[in-house]
């Protein structure tokens, strides 16, 4: 492993980013977009072959059949359609091969430049121009060097390519056995909007934030008032649910917090993203989440929520 890996493995609130592009023809005149993804989500760049075109009867234009990458068949997206632009064909075109939510996809890009290492206070939220977006899938811009390079959403275009992917559900019905308390982190409103729909409908009470900053200065405030009136977090909290991509601070950045505080160590943490797979799941380990599950389960999430805090409330009995 090398060694920026392992500072990334321990909550330093940094991230990997590859930076990729699309020529554009504007009226005539070449222009270059740049955008990025976290480097996590992806596999592998390949070059594009011959032959691919948008496919008749697709749920979107921007679907270009599938291709054979070595053992799997690869179904390939053409980014700079799902984004409404017009492309500069180019004689080498590139696809990025990505592994979301266990579904590995590729994405039809013009060319790559270089992997970059920024921290989660870097990426800024979008202006209200891209965010007004119709085809908007941006989650924020990062600064690097003279340009700006656009985070883009894969999540979400693969959602709405393919909408069983946005929510899945093991057919349960969870119910909390008495109110509980969740906090619940993430920078998207859809997904925010969703985590609160199974969580009240779970008996439990609510409290949203939107990044692992804002949440872990609510924790230290509730923690403070809880003490001041003879208390413990822990009878005002039951559990935190936090996704891992956030701007400002991570999820790996806000369980290790949480974790080495003297008070808000005995809360149990649920890291809720797209990034858990067998290949990155040490990376929660190492900040001592207590339970790692990929984004698509919300209705599972509850479920094990509630595990986790009846084994957290029976350990303290024990003590």
């Amino acid at each position: 492993m090398r060694d920026n890996e392992i500072l990334l493995d321990t909550g330093t609130n940094e991230f990997e980013i590859i930076e990729f592009f699309i020529d554009e023809v504007d009226g005539g005149a070449d222009d270059r977009d740049y955008f990025g993804i976290n480097v996590a989500k992806v596999l592998e760049v390949v070059e594009a072959p011959d032959g691919l075109e948008a496919a008749e009867g697709a749920p979107h234009p921007s679907y270009l059949g599938t291709m054979s990458l070595r053992d799997i068949i690869l179904p390939v997206i053409d980014l700079a359609v799902w984004l409404g632009i017009e492309r500069k064909e180019s004689e080498y075109e590139l696809i990025v091969v990505t592994e979301i939510n266990n579904v590995i996809t590729g994405f039809l890009v013009t060319g790559v430049t270089q992997i970059h290492r920024i921290g989660w206070g870097d990426l800024k939220t979008p202006n209200k121009y891209i965010a007004d977006l119709d085809t908007n899938c941006i989650t924020g811009t990062v600064h690097l060097d003279e340009r700006f390079v656009l985070m883009i959403d894969l999540e979400r275009i693969l959602g709405e390519l393919d909408p069983e992917m946005a929510e899945r559900s093991d057919g349960k019905v969870y119910t909390a056995p008495e109110k509980m308390t969740a906090v619940l982190v993430d920078d998207s409103v859809s997904v925010r909007a969703l985590l609160n729909k199974n969580f009240e409908s779970a008996n439990f009470e609510v409290k949203l934030y939107t990044n692992g900053q804002e949440a872990l200065d609510a924790l230290k405030e509730i923690n403070t008032e809880a003490k001041q009136d003879g208390g413990s977090i822990k009878n005002v909290i039951d559990i935190v649910v936090s996704d891992i991509e956030m701007p400002q601070m991570d999820g790996y950045t806000l369980t290790r917090n949480i974790k080495e505080h003297a008070d808000l160590s005995c809360l149990p943490v649920i890291l809720f993203s797209s990034l858990i797979t067998k290949g990155l799941y040490h990376k929660g380990e190492a900040v001592k989440a207590d339970d790692q599950i990929t984004k698509p389960e919300f209705n599972e999430l509850t479920g094990r929520a509630i595990s986790l805090i009846e084994k957290y409330r029976a350990k303290r009995q024990q003590i």
